[in-house]
């Protein structure tokens, strides 16, 4: 049985073109005041590299990438949390680090590289791997993408393990029942999540 078949996907992409993720201070109408950007923003993730400017003040400027502590370290502002916070968020952070060194800092911050977006499918799929992601993925097609199910594998018994706030959470699908019910909604993937096929 083809478990693809007639099974309706839909993705929405990111849209994380590097102006769209970027925040610097023509958002704001003056230094020091942040301006809320309509619409969902992208929230940085380890490996993600960003640009940080200070206007006129080039010792300051500097490329950074997020550690796998979520941290970034920038001169005189020191090391910084960016993972989970928008351009937005991390731009005002800065500012307000480096206040106290600089007169009204007017500081740009852009996301260069986006590497944090990736799974990972494991188990009885013919390869597993981490896959880097551009845009939402549903179970499904993260299965398809590792080649699909082995002769072995138990469609009715999927695993998502999703790191949350809380902890760990696992999520059991039955994916053979969610291709044959057309009325069943496709999981979407979040970045970071691993699916795991018995």
């Amino acid at each position: 049985m083809n478990l693809l078949a007639g099974w309706k996907v839909g993705t929405i992409g990111l849209a994380l073109t590097a102006g769209m993720v970027c925040a610097h201070a023509a958002d704001a109408p003056k230094p020091g005041t942040v301006t809320a950007v309509a619409g969902p923003e992208y929230r940085l993730g380890p490996e993600d590299v960003i640009d940080v400017f200070v206007w006129k003040e080039p010792e300051l400027t500097t490329t950074a990438v997020v550690r796998p502590d979520g941290k970034i370290s920038l001169p005189l502002a020191n090391e910084i949390h960016a993972s989970g916070k928008t351009a937005v968020e991390l731009r005002a952070e800065i500012a307000e680090r480096l206040n106290q060194f600089v007169t009204q800092p007017v500081v740009s911050v852009m996301v260069k590289q986006v590497n944090s977006l990736k799974i990972s499918v494991l188990g009885e799929v013919r390869k597993p791997d981490i896959y880097r992601i551009k845009q939402r993925v549903t179970v499904l097609e993260a299965i398809a993408m590792a080649g699909g199910f082995t002769d072995l594998a138990k469609p009715t018994k999927v695993v998502v393990i999703r790191n949350g706030a809380a902890g760990p959470q696992r999520i059991k699908l039955n994916i053979k029942q969610a291709v044959e019910d057309n009325r069943t909604a496709p999981f979407y993937l979040e970045p970071l999540d691993t699916v795991y096929v018995e």
